[in-house]
């Protein structure tokens, strides 16, 4: 039952809520960075590369019940053929690269809200986590940065 009851702590402290936060506020940055590579990038792309449109970059493996050429991959697909689609990663990974910069920077601003009020607390009151190394109330038994268990009091 000392499992249970971590694992009531550990809820309760918020840090469920926090991870659910920001799943939910990741998933909606990525939708709209997909809308924003799919609907707004790639026809830019598409202007440069003789207006073919990044998702229709593919490579045929093996051709389908009615054999090729295929213009688009729709139509590959639709005739069962075994593609490998190089626009769709390429949006993919354009995708990803944005999500990240945007995630990265926002991160960096929630850490730099943190910082000042580690600094303002009083020396006398506070230790370092030996296991996360931030800056916590002498008094403490568990970080609230890390949650590890702090024998020492």
């Amino acid at each position: 039952m000392k499992i249970l009851r971590e694992f009531k702590e550990f809820a309760v402290k918020g840090n469920v809520v926090d991870m659910g936060v920001g799943v939910v506020i990741g998933a909606a940055i990525t939708g709209v960075v997909q809308s924003m590579v799919k609907d707004i990038f790639t026809p830019f792309v598409s202007l440069f590369t003789t207006r073919i449109h990044t998702a229709n970059w593919f490579i045929v493996i093996r051709e389908g019940k009615q054999g090729g050429p295929y213009d688009t991959l729709l139509q590959a697909q639709t005739d069962a053929a075994l593609t490998v689609n190089i626009g769709n990663f390429f949006n993919a990974l354009v995708s990803f690269l944005i999500v990240a910069v945007i995630l990265f920077f926002f991160i960096r601003g929630i850490n730099r809200l943190k910082r000042p009020s580690q600094v303002i607390a009083d020396p006398v009151d506070t230790k370092e986590c030996p296991f996360c190394f931030n800056i916590i109330s002498r008094k403490a038994t568990r970080c609230p940065y890390c949650t590890s268990d702090l024998k020492d009091g």
